[in-house]
């Protein structure tokens, strides 16, 4: 059993922070289950383009409010507490909160922590092993 608080991951090379968003890493690659949990919060007012080509994310949205556009299909919808959206067909979108946004993140196959977007907002599939 694996007990984690967000509390022992703050300030760590598990806590990502960039001017848009920050992401505490709690389940990684490591684990070795399958899939990494993440909490993440997007900052009120910025726009955030990410393209999961390699990775399918769940994202929950526990407070705050925004809205996500698909890129593929023009369609926008809202987003606020208890809003899930699933990127299944590696969706390419786009991100703008309209206050802090904190969400929890779930992604297959699951990132090891050294990701870094690209110019599209891809993660690379980075593994363990790698």
């Amino acid at each position: 059993m694996l007990v984690r608080t967000l509390d022992e991951i703050t300030d760590t090379d598990s806590d990502i922070k960039t001017e848009n968003w920050r992401s505490k890493r709690i389940i990684l690659a490591k684990e070795k289950v399958g899939f990494s949990v993440h909490e993440t919060t997007l900052y009120a007012g910025t726009v955030n383009e990410f393209w999961y080509a390699n990775h399918v994310e769940a994202v929950f949205v526990y407070d705050g409010e925004g809205e996500i556009t698909d890129h593929g299909t023009g369609e926008t919808h809202q987003l606020r507490p208890g809003s899930l959206y699933l990127l299944n067909n590696h969706d390419k979108h786009q991100v703008r909160p309209k206050t802090d946004m904190r969400t929890v993140c779930v992604f297959n196959p699951p990132v090891t922590g050294r990701e870094v977007h690209d110019e599209d907002g891809v993660y690379p599939l980075v593994t363990e092993e790698d």
